[in-house]
């Protein structure tokens, strides 16, 4: 492997969060930010196919309007050699929190290299490492993985402030600036472009589409959205709001399906989602709507329903007044087992930690995953890529409370409870051509499936324009990419999306 080391002042803009509480400071004041880079070769077989790449890995510069350093934003960008760039699509991508770095989806799926993990099980333990990705978009479109400042080892720097970064407006105005001073840097304005955010990245990938094309005049060829949560009011189930009540329930349901906790179980996953899917929306919906005005037989009736699609117990939804948020069911489906089932992934599960708790305590899919992902990572990065720093690589920043909700909508209108699906509808009507794949699991208590349905029949959007969005559904969770066959197919519909004329 060949190393070269750049250190290159370059005007970039990055998008993020933060590291703590207290920017850091440059090592000397007055000394303007420089961004830093290490480049490699490297070749992976894909389809059979050997594909010869450069990586290179680095911190750029983000700049207020004053053109000041207030950050440095990590990516890690992959370009077939040989190529004509003109011709060939570029992919940016991230994950979400909002404060989560791009390690999962970069270590789990589109990078050229992957970390191994046991699917429902806790994989280890160590040695951790990387291997050849031949599930990698690589073969399709170079790809650029991004790390919002407060993630990876990106960084506040100088005079900047965590207000600059942390928040719904100004974290999609520099993702979006970083991504147009890549393409202006690397000469890649001719290429088709395309973006994929994964969870919070939905938010983020609504908004930076609609930035993008308003700001900069940028249209994209396509949006990827995985798992993406979009409508804060319609996929938070910890508020006294009815709504998501009723969409969280078949991805309950499907979980209890999955777990074998339901009595007369049917074997046509799909034909039972269908029947919950229509309960909830004719008569659970409705119901919850009625409040304390809701006629005891009705109630009945319902708690009846709602025991048999969840395995839940008709007591149980009785004093949880028929609204059981998902943080609860996850504890509750196999206590008497003294198992609590996975909120990412709600096909893993683990021992409980406290067998009383009302909520879970911990999540089996992230304790059985995390500990491979970091260290295969960083042995990754520091040895493979030859990037290192003497601080930790962040993989979860953990701003989500600190994190400022308010939007403003492409109306004007300001609003906190964030929904980027008008962004992103807006985004359709100006640029027609623009295409939506979404990519979505059966198993994810984080951003439910039929949140995601609500959400895209609530685009204001005619019929042709409907046509243009696509979904794939996977029999796995938030991050479908850790099931084997999930893996595959997410390859196969993200290359065909792409390479679609």
């Amino acid at each position: 492997m060949k190393t070269t080391l750049l250190l290159v002042p370059f005007f970039a803009a990055i998008h993020g969060m933060a590291l703590a509480a207290e920017p850091m400071q440059a090592a000397e004041d007055d000394a303007p930010l420089a961004a830093e880079s290490v480049t490699s070769q490297h070749s992976v077989v894909i389809d059979g196919e050997t594909i010869s790449y450069t990586a290179t890995a680095g911190l750029d510069v983000i700049r207020d309007d004053s053109g000041t350093g207030i950050g440095l934003f990590g990516y890690t960008a992959y370009v077939r050699d040989g190529d004509d760039s003109a011709s060939r699509p570029i992919l940016f991508a991230y994950n979400g929190g909002p404060g989560s770095a791009s390690i999962w989806l970069h270590m789990g799926v589109l990078g050229p290299r992957r970390i191994p993990v046991v699917d429902l099980e806790v994989t280890g333990p160590a040695p951790y490492g990387a291997v050849d990705n031949e599930f990698s978009i690589l073969d399709v479109a170079d790809l650029v993985m991004m790390d919002p400042v407060g993630t990876g080892y990106a960084t506040i720097e100088g005079p900047g402030k965590p207000e600059d970064f942390w928040g719904v407006d100004a974290d999609i105005a520099v993702a979006s600036q970083f991504i147009v001073n890549y393409i202006t840097r690397t000469d890649r304005w001719k290429s088709p472009k395309f973006v994929l955010g994964e969870s919070y990245g939905g938010i983020r990938t609504g908004g930076v589409a609609h930035e993008l094309l308003r700001r900069y005049a940028m249209s994209l060829n396509g949006v990827i959205l995985v798992s993406p949560f979009m409508d804060v009011a319609a996929a938070r189930d910890r508020f006294a709001i009815d709504l998501p009540h009723a969409l969280y329930l078949p991805t309950l349901a499907a979980t209890a399906w999955y777990h074998e906790a339901i009595e007369d179980r049917p074997d046509d996953l799909a034909a039972f989602l269908d029947e919950v899917e229509t309960f909830a929306i004719n008569d659970y919906a409705p119901a919850l709507l009625q409040g304390s005005a809701l006629p005891e037989a009705q109630r009945s009736a319902l708690k009846a329903r709602l025991s048999r699609y969840t395995g839940l117990s008709e007591q149980y939804w009785e004093n949880s007044n028929l609204r059981v948020p998902h943080m609860r069911f996850t504890q509750e489906l196999l206590r008497d087992e003294d198992i609590t089932i996975g909120r990412i992934d709600s096909r893993f599960k683990g021992r409980s930690i406290d067998r009383v708790a009302g909520n879970m305590q911990y999540d089996p899919f992230d304790a059985a995953v995390r500990p491979a992902f970091k260290a295969g990572f960083m042995d990754y990065y520091n040895n493979e890529l030859g990037f290192r720093k003497e601080r930790d690589y962040l993989v979860s920043g953990g701003l989500f409370n600190d994190w400022d909700w308010l939007h403003v909508l492409p109306s004007g209108q300001e609003t906190l409870i964030t929904n980027t699906a008008i962004d992103l509808a807006t985004t359709m009507t100006l640029h027609p051509p623009m295409r939506v794949l979404v990519q979505q699991g059966y198993f994810d208590l984080a951003t439910p499936h039929f949140v995601l349905e609500y959400v895209i029949n609530h685009m204001d959007l005619d019929a042709a324009q409907r046509t243009r969005i696509s979904v794939e559904m996977y029999e796995a969770g938030h991050m479908m990419y850790v099931h084997p066959p999930s893996l595959a197919k997410f390859k196969r519909d993200l290359a065909d999306f792409i390479t679609a004329d």
